[in-house]
């Protein structure tokens, strides 16, 4: 698959950030994540659209590398419909998409989170050959600029806990210092 080896800079198009804002607008009301101490609408809404502006811009990414990509997907699911399935398939590869945004890493580090509690777990954890592509999104700048890092697998990330006390025992982190430091990614 062509793919990049250092990150890469995205200026998402405004057909893409209304299809992100349109999605958290609607999915918003269909989640519940108690398990996680997020009650917080405006909260929920705000990752839904940061998380779906991530894949469209490793969408971006890999359609510009001629690949055949499937996603984001825009499907509202209820309870137990919702799914774990991967965010994209990058050329008939199912990839994972974490987004962060800059504003957020200026306070805890820049970081990408998993789901790991007693209630819910991501499955990602489990699959040591999953494919994950790690994004930021500048909200500090105008145009919704995003940068999007090579695939890693998840074997290759290092995980920790995250710094925020409120999320330790609920997340798992990935830490862009920590990945180079180790030169995951230089």
């Amino acid at each position: 698959m062509p793919t990049f080896r250092t990150p890469q800079v995205v200026q998402l198009p405004p057909e893409a950030v209304a299809r992100a804002a349109a999605f958290a607008n609607a999915v918003s009301a269909t989640v519940n994540y108690r398990d996680s101490n997020q009650t917080m609408k405006q909260k929920i809404h705000d990752d839904h659209f940061v998380s779906k502006l991530g894949e469209e811009a490793v969408r971006h990414v890999f359609i510009t590398r001629n690949c055949e990509v499937k996603g984001p997907d825009y499907s509202i699911y209820a309870g137990k419909q919702k799914s774990w399935s991967a965010d994209l398939v990058i050329n008939a590869l199912d990839v994972a998409v974490k987004t962060q945004r800059r504003s957020a890493a200026n306070r805890y580090g820049l970081s990408w989170t998993f789901q790991d509690s007693p209630e819910r777990r991501d499955p990602i954890l489990d699959m040591p050959e999953a494919w994950v592509c790690l994004v930021v999104y500048e909200d500090l700048k105008p145009n919704y600029e995003c940068m999007v890092y090579p695939l890693r697998k998840i074997k290759q990330l290092i995980f920790e806990a995250p710094r925020l006390s409120k999320l330790v025992g609920k997340k798992q982190a990935v830490y862009l210092e920590t990945l180079q430091k180790h030169k995951v990614f230089k």
